[in-house]
Protein backbone atom coordinates (compact mmCIF):
# COMPACT_ATOMS: atom_id res chain seq x y z
CA UNK A 1 0.00 0.00 0.00
CA UNK A 2 1.49 3.36 -0.97
CA UNK A 3 -0.08 6.47 0.53
CA UNK A 4 1.27 10.22 -0.26
CA UNK A 5 3.89 10.59 1.66
CA UNK A 6 3.11 13.91 3.65
CA UNK A 7 0.20 11.51 5.49
CA UNK A 8 3.39 10.47 7.69
CA UNK A 9 4.04 13.84 8.65
CA UNK A 10 0.66 15.02 9.91
CA UNK A 11 0.90 14.45 13.77
CA UNK A 12 -0.30 11.36 15.35
CA UNK A 13 -2.43 11.20 18.42
CA UNK A 14 -2.11 8.87 21.67
CA UNK A 15 -5.03 8.15 23.65
CA UNK A 16 -6.20 5.93 26.17
CA UNK A 17 -9.14 3.68 26.01
CA UNK A 18 -10.07 2.24 29.35
CA UNK A 19 -11.92 -0.37 27.19
CA UNK A 20 -9.29 -1.40 25.41
CA UNK A 21 -6.81 -1.68 28.42
CA UNK A 22 -10.00 -3.85 29.91
CA UNK A 23 -10.36 -6.00 27.25
CA UNK A 24 -6.46 -6.66 26.62
CA UNK A 25 -6.18 -5.14 23.46
CA UNK A 26 -4.22 -2.40 24.22
CA UNK A 27 -1.45 -2.21 27.07
CA UNK A 28 -2.49 0.42 29.40
CA UNK A 29 -5.33 0.91 26.95
CA UNK A 30 -3.11 3.09 25.00
CA UNK A 31 -3.63 3.77 21.41
CA UNK A 32 -1.93 5.74 18.79
CA UNK A 33 -3.77 7.08 15.73
CA UNK A 34 -2.49 8.62 12.36
CA UNK A 35 -4.42 10.30 9.92
CA UNK A 36 -3.87 7.61 7.45
CA UNK A 37 -6.26 5.88 9.64
CA UNK A 38 -8.85 8.35 9.14
CA UNK A 39 -8.55 7.80 5.28
CA UNK A 40 -8.88 3.74 5.74
CA UNK A 41 -11.48 4.49 7.64
CA UNK A 42 -13.22 6.78 4.91
CA UNK A 43 -11.77 5.05 2.42
CA UNK A 44 -10.38 8.10 0.45
CA UNK A 45 -8.69 11.61 1.38
CA UNK A 46 -10.31 14.87 1.20
CA UNK A 47 -10.69 18.19 2.87
CA UNK A 48 -13.25 17.04 5.16
CA UNK A 49 -11.27 13.82 6.24
CA UNK A 50 -8.47 15.85 6.77
CA UNK A 51 -10.37 18.93 8.65
CA UNK A 52 -12.85 16.83 11.37
CA UNK A 53 -9.00 14.75 11.97
CA UNK A 54 -7.25 17.73 12.95
CA UNK A 55 -10.52 19.39 14.73
CA UNK A 56 -10.45 15.98 16.80
CA UNK A 57 -7.16 15.99 17.60
CA UNK A 58 -7.56 20.16 18.47
CA UNK A 59 -10.38 19.48 20.64
CA UNK A 60 -9.13 16.60 22.71
CA UNK A 61 -6.16 18.05 23.67
CA UNK A 62 -7.82 21.46 24.54
CA UNK A 63 -10.13 19.39 26.76
CA UNK A 64 -7.07 17.16 28.19
CA UNK A 65 -4.08 19.31 28.39
CA UNK A 66 -0.77 17.61 29.41
CA UNK A 67 -1.98 14.77 29.59
CA UNK A 68 -3.78 11.63 27.52
CA UNK A 69 -6.69 12.38 25.85
CA UNK A 70 -9.81 9.46 27.13
CA UNK A 71 -11.14 7.82 24.29
CA UNK A 72 -14.65 7.05 25.25
CA UNK A 73 -14.83 9.77 28.01
CA UNK A 74 -16.37 12.28 25.47
CA UNK A 75 -19.64 13.37 23.98
CA UNK A 76 -20.20 14.85 20.73
CA UNK A 77 -22.49 17.04 19.58
CA UNK A 78 -23.34 19.01 15.95
CA UNK A 79 -25.20 21.46 15.25
CA UNK A 80 -26.05 19.70 11.50
CA UNK A 81 -28.33 17.16 10.88
CA UNK A 82 -26.83 13.92 10.12
CA UNK A 83 -27.74 14.04 6.81
CA UNK A 84 -27.10 17.26 5.86
CA UNK A 85 -23.59 18.01 3.78
CA UNK A 86 -20.53 15.99 5.12
CA UNK A 87 -21.93 15.67 8.41
CA UNK A 88 -21.89 12.07 8.62
CA UNK A 89 -17.85 11.92 6.80
CA UNK A 90 -17.16 14.25 10.18
CA UNK A 91 -19.28 12.58 12.44
CA UNK A 92 -17.47 8.71 11.35
CA UNK A 93 -13.83 10.53 11.77
CA UNK A 94 -14.73 12.02 15.23
CA UNK A 95 -15.86 8.45 16.38
CA UNK A 96 -12.96 7.17 15.82
CA UNK A 97 -11.02 9.14 17.90
CA UNK A 98 -13.18 9.34 20.55
CA UNK A 99 -15.32 6.33 20.50
CA UNK A 100 -18.55 8.29 20.85
CA UNK A 101 -21.44 6.68 18.85
CA UNK A 102 -25.24 7.03 18.16
CA UNK A 103 -27.38 4.46 19.53
CA UNK A 104 -26.32 1.45 17.42
CA UNK A 105 -22.40 1.72 19.91
CA UNK A 106 -21.21 -0.20 21.91
CA UNK A 107 -24.15 -0.90 24.84
CA UNK A 108 -21.13 -1.27 27.55
CA UNK A 109 -20.48 -3.73 29.87
CA UNK A 110 -21.89 -3.73 34.13
CA UNK A 111 -22.95 -0.10 33.25
CA UNK A 112 -18.98 1.11 32.58
CA UNK A 113 -17.24 1.70 28.96
CA UNK A 114 -20.42 2.62 27.00
CA UNK A 115 -19.98 4.69 23.54
CA UNK A 116 -23.63 4.60 22.43
CA UNK A 117 -25.65 7.84 22.76
CA UNK A 118 -22.04 9.94 23.52
CA UNK A 119 -23.30 11.14 19.68
CA UNK A 120 -25.70 13.51 18.45
CA UNK A 121 -26.97 16.24 15.86
CA UNK A 122 -29.65 18.71 15.39
CA UNK A 123 -27.82 20.72 18.60
CA UNK A 124 -27.92 24.24 19.39
CA UNK A 125 -24.67 25.43 19.09
CA UNK A 126 -22.83 28.48 18.51
CA UNK A 127 -20.54 26.56 16.69
CA UNK A 128 -20.48 23.56 14.88
CA UNK A 129 -19.75 20.92 16.81
CA UNK A 130 -19.21 20.44 20.68
CA UNK A 131 -16.87 17.99 22.78
CA UNK A 132 -17.66 17.83 25.92
CA UNK A 133 -15.81 15.67 28.76
CA UNK A 134 -18.02 13.03 30.48
CA UNK A 135 -16.51 12.87 33.94
CA UNK A 136 -15.74 17.01 34.22
CA UNK A 137 -18.55 18.46 32.26
CA UNK A 138 -15.72 20.83 30.39
CA UNK A 139 -16.07 21.42 26.71
CA UNK A 140 -14.97 23.12 24.16
CA UNK A 141 -16.83 24.06 20.35
CA UNK A 142 -15.19 24.00 17.61
CA UNK A 143 -15.07 24.69 13.79
CA UNK A 144 -13.03 24.03 10.88
CA UNK A 145 -13.00 27.57 8.50
CA UNK A 146 -11.72 26.06 5.03
CA UNK A 147 -12.91 29.01 2.52
CA UNK A 148 -9.18 30.43 4.28
CA UNK A 149 -7.73 27.67 2.23
CA UNK A 150 -9.02 27.33 -1.43
CA UNK A 151 -8.27 24.51 -4.34
CA UNK A 152 -6.13 25.52 -7.31
CA UNK A 153 -8.84 27.04 -9.98
CA UNK A 154 -7.82 24.09 -12.11
CA UNK A 155 -9.19 21.64 -10.14
CA UNK A 156 -12.63 22.08 -10.48
CA UNK A 157 -11.93 21.96 -14.07
CA UNK A 158 -10.66 18.78 -14.17
CA UNK A 159 -12.65 17.28 -11.43
CA UNK A 160 -15.63 17.88 -13.96
CA UNK A 161 -14.08 16.63 -16.66
CA UNK A 162 -13.04 13.28 -14.87
CA UNK A 163 -16.39 12.41 -14.06
CA UNK A 164 -17.87 13.46 -17.21
CA UNK A 165 -15.38 10.88 -18.78
CA UNK A 166 -14.18 13.02 -20.83
CA UNK A 167 -10.42 13.28 -18.88
CA UNK A 168 -7.23 11.19 -20.07
CA UNK A 169 -5.06 9.18 -17.98
CA UNK A 170 -2.16 12.23 -17.36
CA UNK A 171 -5.46 14.83 -16.62
CA UNK A 172 -6.88 11.99 -13.88
CA UNK A 173 -3.07 12.24 -12.42
CA UNK A 174 -3.03 16.18 -12.40
CA UNK A 175 -6.46 16.02 -10.64
CA UNK A 176 -5.39 13.69 -7.91
CA UNK A 177 -2.26 15.70 -7.12
CA UNK A 178 -4.35 18.66 -6.62
CA UNK A 179 -6.50 17.67 -5.01
CA UNK A 180 -4.35 16.23 -2.22
CA UNK A 181 -2.17 19.47 -2.76
CA UNK A 182 -5.11 21.27 -0.61
CA UNK A 183 -5.50 18.04 1.79
CA UNK A 184 -1.67 19.08 2.39
CA UNK A 185 -2.05 22.55 3.18
CA UNK A 186 -4.76 22.04 5.46
CA UNK A 187 -2.84 19.47 7.56
CA UNK A 188 0.82 20.43 7.11
CA UNK A 189 0.81 24.05 6.24
CA UNK A 190 -2.76 25.46 8.45
CA UNK A 191 -2.69 22.12 10.78
CA UNK A 192 -1.97 24.83 13.74
CA UNK A 193 -3.59 27.64 12.45
CA UNK A 194 -6.22 28.86 15.25
CA UNK A 195 -8.07 30.91 12.50
CA UNK A 196 -8.42 27.65 10.43
CA UNK A 197 -9.34 25.47 13.19
CA UNK A 198 -11.05 27.29 15.81
CA UNK A 199 -11.56 25.70 19.34
CA UNK A 200 -13.43 27.47 21.92
CA UNK A 201 -14.41 26.54 25.55
CA UNK A 202 -18.16 26.26 26.04
CA UNK A 203 -20.31 26.49 29.20
CA UNK A 204 -20.86 23.13 30.59
CA UNK A 205 -23.81 21.26 28.92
Amino acid sequence: MQLPEFYSRVPRIALRDPLAGFLGAATDGILEYGYEDAVKLAGHSCPTVASAWMLGCHALHALYPGELPERGGVRVAFASRFDEGTTGVVASIVTLLTGAAQGGGFKGLAGKYVRRDLLSFSEPLPLNLRFTRLDNGQAVDALADLARIPSDPETPILMGACLRGEADEAMMRRFGLLWQERVKRILIDHGEDPEVFIIRPASPV
